[in-house]
């Protein structure tokens, strides 16, 4: 038996997710959330797979991606966060460390530092509990990598509210410039 390429699968269900459900047929939850037997049935349909996909699949993806990006409760599967699609996610507020990263291109870097970090066509901004993530993160969108430094203890007690979106990842409405450096 053929076996599945998990990072392609995590890839399509974070599309389907997060990004473009009625691509594959699904509709989400006002919460995210849809069926995991109808994401199931919806990635088998678009077909692709070297075999017909199992409900362990998916479960293999949510257990063992090392971004978390996924939850799986009752049932049914959600994003953890990342989306673009007009959701009303709610996440549970949470202290952030005292110091966050943000990776990014020098040119990106510029608008950031005048203008603040704002979330671009998703709901949220995300911010890196470590350098290495930002790298990583800020590598997806040129080669001139730049890390920005978030003061988020600083922002946190004057009243910015910030969100766990895993272990690595903390997530924000907006960063206000005051609180960014390089």
């Amino acid at each position: 038996m053929d076996s599945v390429n998990y990072t392609s699968l995590s890839k399509a269900m974070s599309k389907a997710l997060r990004h473009r459900p009625e691509r594959i047929g699904i509709t989400l939850a006002p919460d995210g959330s849809v069926e995991v037997a109808e994401l199931l049935h919806a990635l088998n349909a678009r077909g692709g797979w070297p075999r017909v996909l199992t409900e362990s699949d998916i479960l293999q993806v949510v257990e063992h991606g090392t971004k978390q990006r996924f939850a799986v409760e009752n049932g049914r599967i959600r994003a953890r966060y990342g989306h673009s699609v007009p959701l009303q996610i709610t996440y549970e507020r949470a202290e952030p460390p005292a110091l966050l990263y943000h990776g990014t291109t020098a040119h990106r870097a510029e608008a950031i530092l005048q203008e603040g970090l704002l979330p671009m066509g998703r709901q949220t901004v995300h911010l890196s509990t470590d350098v290495e993530t930002a790298l990583q993160v800020g590598s997806r969108h040129g080669r001139d990598v730049v890390i920005l430094h978030v003061d988020a203890a600083r922002a946190w007690s004057c009243g910015i509210l910030f969100f766990r979106g895993n272990d690595s990842t903390w997530l924000a409405e907006a960063i206000p410039p005051e609180y960014i450096s390089m």
